[in-house]
């Protein structure tokens, strides 16, 4: 196969981690209920929707604001010392994303994982993987502007050029399931796919949706790919799984 840049060529998937390889989300909002309670605070359901995709360090900021008197980084470290405990005792996986994972390992194209998490957190997921689907991590204690702000997205994407330089944003497919996430994933160019799990995303012409990545292949995500060539028609690729 020709590597050509115009060429419609799945080359990488950008993968997002909370919420999209393994539900951890409500491991994140028990931390912070538990955190804020013991500094005499409350935590609202609708307090922790508005941190889902966050980065931490917006996260931590929004905890402040509710109570919590600590500083920044022993706010972060607290939160992500309790998840961590939490997959070491049950990794959440998300449904179809191993499988996705493997299907897209077997045949060659290239992972990323681009996280909000720290690598501590990052690296205990990874480990409990049956094999080392992920070329390298983008975490958020090594970019500088967390989601909604592209800069992890454009990060990976010039990693994966440094390998291959002729890798286009074209070919490169972002999957992910909040509304900051995805809000990066678009400005930073690559093909996006929302696939919304704990807070509801809008409809939005810039990216796919699907329902869920049970029984979504290799082949989907080369689909996406043709379509942003004006090589495939793009309300298929809009299509939910059944």
């Amino acid at each position: 196969m020709q590597s050509s840049a115009a060429q419609p060529v799945l080359k990488a998937v950008l993968w997002d981690m909370d919420g999209t390889i393994v539900d951890t989300e409500p491991y994140w909002i028990e931390a912070e209920h538990d955190l804020v309670h013991a500094h005499g605070g409350t935590w609202s359901h609708e307090q922790a929707m508005q941190l889902v995709g966050q980065s931490l360090v917006y996260s931590a900021g929004i905890l402040q604001r509710a109570g919590v008197k600590l500083e920044s980084r022993e706010i972060i470290d607290t939160l992500t010392a309790q998840v961590i405990r939490r997959v070491r005792q049950n990794v959440p996986w998300r449904p179809g994303a191993r499988e996705l994972l493997d299907e897209l390992f077997i045949a060659g194209v290239r992972c990323a994982l681009v996280t909000m998490s720290e690598t501590p957190l990052a690296r205990e997921v990874v480990a409990s993987l049956p094999r080392p689907y992920f070329e390298f991590l983008v975490t958020g204690d090594t970019v500088s502007k967390g989601k909604p702000d592209p800069e992890a997205y454009v990060k990976a994407i010039e990693l994966l050029r440094r390998e291959d330089p002729e890798l286009t944003v074209d070919q490169c497919v972002a999957l992910e399931d909040s509304a900051p996430g995805v809000a990066a994933a678009v400005a930073s160019g690559a093909v996006t796919v929302a696939i919304p799990h704990i807070v509801p995303l809008p409809e939005d012409p810039r990216r796919a949706m699907w329902d869920t990545l049970e029984g979504r292949g290799v082949a989907d995500l080369e689909e996406l790919v043709a379509a942003r060539h004006g090589l495939a028609p793009v309300a298929t690729t809009l299509d939910s799984a059944n």
